[in-house]
């Protein structure tokens, strides 16, 4: 008897590893002592409640703003703030028309941003703006990911996870 509840306590392990949901789970059976029974009786019943995944939320932040007061009192504050407080397990700034070409040319954002990556904050520029600008080498240089953010956007919108603010 301790057998068969040791392997129908191993099987319900196996099943919870493997994260397969209680109600999709097989009913372990065993053939019953009593030869006059054909029928497979069910063994012992393991349930175990469904393991809750955690919610992993991700901040985006579009920057279109080409004021510095507010890419400095605003933007770049509170995007490191959100990350270094882990108010959200991702942050993605994005730089999105006049605000590239304040990056390529203001060197404390430059060096805000430096440090805002390091703590794993995401950077990424619009190709399409960057160019229109005159830009985009430079924000590479600085180590900004400067691709087509179309589509990017577009995603991100649609996440039911994610939540987008725009300066």
């Amino acid at each position: 008897m301790l057998t068969r509840v040791l392997f129908v306590v191993l099987l319900a392990s196996c099943f919870m590893s493997a994260g397969i949901p209680a109600q999709e789970r097989p009913i372990a059976t065993e053939p019953t002592a009593t030869k006059s029974l054909e029928k497979e009786q069910p063994a012992l019943a393991v349930t175990t409640p469904a393991v809750p995944q955690p919610n992993h939320e991700k901040l985006t932040i579009v920057w279109t703003s080409g004021d510095p007061e507010v890419a400095h009192r605003m933007v770049l504050m509170y995007a490191k703030a959100a990350k270094a407080n882990q108010w959200f397990d991702e942050v993605q700034l994005i730089v999105w028309g006049p605000s590239a070409r304040l990056v390529a040319a203001d060197k404390d954002i430059q060096a805000k941003l430096k440090e805002m990556k390091q703590l794993g904050i995401v950077v990424e520029a619009c190709v399409v703006c960057a160019d229109s600008y005159g830009v985009s080498d430079r924000l590479r240089e600085l180590g900004i990911d400067v691709k087509p953010m179309g589509k990017p956007l577009t995603n991100i919108i649609r996440e039911k996870s994610s939540h987008l603010i725009t300066f």
